[in-house]
Formats: C-alpha cells, sequence, structure tokens
C-alpha cells in the first residue's frame, strides 16, 4: 500500500533566468517522506493554459492529499503564503510560449477568487519559530503563479484535497548581479517548504487566530 501523496509543483525558468527557486526546492524534496506522506515533485511550464494541462496530469497521476505549488517572486524578502487567487490573467511579460494575456479570466464564467485551504496563518506562526521569514501575502499577481494558483483551488474545491500557493525569493546567485533585490538560500527554502508541508498535514483544516492582513 502506497503512503499518501503530497504534490509539490514548482516551474521552470522564465523572463530571462537560468533557474528558479520553486523547481530548485521542489526537486530536493522529491520523494522525501514527511509524516506518514511522500512527497512527489512536478515540474510545470511557465506558460498560460499548458500549466493547468500540466497540473490536470499530476494531480491524476497522484491522487494527493494536499497540494503545494510553488512560485518565483522577485523582490520578496520571506516565504510569502498567497491567501487568494484572483479569475484574471493579466501579464506584464510574455510567458515561455510568448503568450500575453491582457486583462482575461482564468476561467471564464468562473468564481471571482478561490481561497487557499492551507493553515496559512499555522504555517507562517512555524516558520517563523524556525527562524524562517515568513508573512501572509494578499497578491499572488496576475501571471502564471496566480493563473495556476486560481486553476488548482478551481479543481479541488468541495473534494477535501487542501491546497495553495507560496512565493518563494530569489537564490542568491540570481541576485549576484541585482544587489537591491533580497535572496535567501536554497537551503532555508527547502526547509522552510518542509515546515509548510508539516504543518499542513498536522493542522488539517484548522488554522490559528493570528493577525496577517495589511493595512494599504
Amino acid at each position: 500500500m502506497r503512503p499518501p501523496i503530497v504534490l509539490l509543483t514548482g516551474f521552470e525558468a522564465f523572463g530571462g533566468e537560468s533557474v528558479n527557486p520553486s523547481w530548485r526546492v521542489a526537486q530536493a524534496l522529491h520523494g522525501r517522506t514527511l509524516g506518514e506522506a511522500q512527497v512527489h515533485a512536478v515540474q510545470l511550464p511557465c506558460v498560460f493554459g499548458r500549466a493547468l494541462d500540466e497540473l490536470d496530469a499530476a494531480l491524476r497521476a497522484t491522487s494527493p492529499v494536499l497540494v503545494l505549488a510553488l512560485g518565483q517572486a522577485a523582490g520578496r524578502a520571506e516565504l510569502s503564503l498567497e491567501r487568494v487567487a484572483i479569475n484574471v490573467d493579466d501579464a506584464r511579460i510574455p510567458d515561455n510560449a510568448g503568450r500575453q494575456p491582457i486583462d482575461e479570466p482564468v476561467l471564464p464564467g468562473g468564481a471571482a477568487a478561490h481561497f487557499s485551504t492551507l493553515p496559512i496563518k499555522a504555517i507562517v506562526a512555524a516558520l517563523r519559530a524556525a527562524g524562517i521569514p515568513a508573512a501572509v501575502s494578499q497578491s499572488a499577481g496576475t501571471f502564471v503563479c496566480n493563473h495556476v494558483f486560481y486553476g488548482l483551488q478551481q479543481r479541488l474545491a468541495g473534494s477535501g484535497v487542501r491546497s495553495g500557493f507560496m512565493h518563494l525569493p530569489l537564490l542568491p546567485e540570481q541576485a549576484l548581479e541585482r544587489p537591491d533585490m533580497p535572496s535567501l538560500p536554497l537551503e532555508t527554502m527547502v526547509s522552510g517548504t518542509r515546515i509548510v508541508i508539516e504543518t499542513a498535514l498536522a493542522f488539517g483544516a484548522c488554522d490559528l487566530r493570528l493577525g496577517g492582513g495589511s493595512v494599504a
């Protein structure tokens, strides 16, 4: 009997980068056993539409009990647990296939937004207790990360499978020529993602009631 599966997704590099921290982290955790579950990592293309096709294939192949999607967010200094995905594709730059949707819905006629079903406040508290910078984020953007986050939440709504999205800072190697950009070591992000998964598995559908909002 196989162990329960945690599906962990990361993206290929995009926007002129040679690496993507989300895939590096997912690769590092692939095959790991956390609690009673085993992590299965899948790389998604940074392409509107095709990323959701690959996500669908991974969901069918793994039948996971938990899904955590990861993405890169240059300029952020902490692990960002996303609260909400919105039904908008609005690309500032083309994706890796040259597509650049402007003000288009992820799903025509779909709900305006879907919320994470992960215990994001408990996760942030666990990360901070471990000395890893973390925060709740109120926006996953409108590029392929939000596209995947919205599609993931829409697909799993009502299924009982909990899921969500976390943005990661750049790796130090990516920030070498951009000293204004914050970064975190790969080992820190791998350890943090492990804590995210373990906390999500332990807390189930419950969450802590802690302040994590923003004023602006």
